[in-house]
């Protein structure tokens, strides 16, 4: 693909990154009038879904014939509920960065689900992945660099649930994309709901709110945005190379981290730069292509 071509399609992964990155403060916006950001979740997702529905009913048809499909949207589900939910009530750059450790999470389950046997290289890419992350966990006079908190669990097992959506995706390369696509926002909708709903009863999550216009505005807009990322998502990473749109993806950081810097939404404190700068880095290997053939089947 010429140089040309190619700009439209990262253009596209750019647009679904800066979503996310800067999907933190609707839903904290939204928090503000109230709504918690698992009802935030599912409502999103309500939206995307009926659009799905409405463009695509046939999507409905593969879910009889491939299972799996059940899995995919825990695992969408999963992540939506752990990353949305943290980003909201965490340090922002922390949270992305944890959440970062998806490549980490994927050497196993590939190995576990897909019999891809990791490699010494890969090996290494989850070491230097590690060390990020117990870099950006260890707080100075504390003991061992666990997760103290919720959004730090939250973005752990998002992050977790993530790699697994990425490979139940390879799994389910001869589904029909819409069939995907239906899952991941079903998923996203219906386990979100089913959550807040749990929290509702237990007392730790309040219902919704009466929006006020510029409430339910606000609600719209962060539909319709996460509508448009992840159609930008399946237009650009259909027509780009696997590592070369992951390593587009990895944009999602900077917006992130600039946006939430800015809003002091986030602290970089330089145990934070340097567990991060592990982290992106094990990542960008792990997207990196290999530069000849051979070099490709040794990796």
């Amino acid at each position: 693909m010429g140089k040309e071509g190619r700009t439209a399609p990262v253009l596209a992964l750019v647009l679904n990154a800066f979503v996310w990155g800067i999907s933190w403060w609707p839903f904290r916006a939204l928090q503000e009038h109230g709504v918690h950001p698992l009802w935030s979740t599912a409502l999103i997702y309500a939206v995307s879904l009926a659009c799905t529905v409405a463009a695509r009913p046939r999507a409905l048809a593969g879910w009889s014939r491939h299972p799996l499909l059940w899995l995919l949207a825990v695992a969408a589900g999963l992540t939506n509920v752990g990353f949305n939910w943290a980003v909201t009530e965490g340090d922002v750059v922390r949270v992305v960065l944890l959440f970062y450790l998806m490549p980490a999470w994927s050497v196993l389950l590939a190995w576990l689900l897909l019999g891809d046997r990791p490699t010494p290289v890969a090996f290494a890419r989850l070491a230097l992945a590690l060390a990020g992350v117990v870099t950006v966990l260890h707080t100075p006079g504390s003991g061992w660099p666990v997760p103290r908190s919720q959004p730090d669990l939250l973005a752990l097992m998002g992050g977790f649930s993530f790699a697994l959506t990425n490979v139940l995706l390879r799994r389910l390369n001869d589904v029909p994309a819409e069939s995907r696509v239906l899952a991941m926002f079903g998923g996203g909708s219906v386990l979100a709901a089913a959550v807040a709903s749990y929290g509702l009863v237990q007392g730790t999550v309040a219902p919704v709110p009466a929006l006020p216009p510029a409430g339910l505005l606000l609600a719209l807009v962060l539909a319709l945005g996460f509508l448009a990322g992840n159609l930008a998502l399946q237009y650009g990473a259909s027509r780009l190379a696997a590592h070369t749109t992951a390593l587009v993806m990895l944009s999602e950081v900077v917006f992130a981290s600039l946006s939430s810097v800015a809003l002091g939404a986030a602290a970089l404190a330089p145990r934070v730069l340097l567990g991060g700068a592990l982290i992106l880095a094990a990542a960008a290997w792990s997207a990196w292509p290999a530069r000849t053939p051979a070099a490709a089947g040794a990796q």
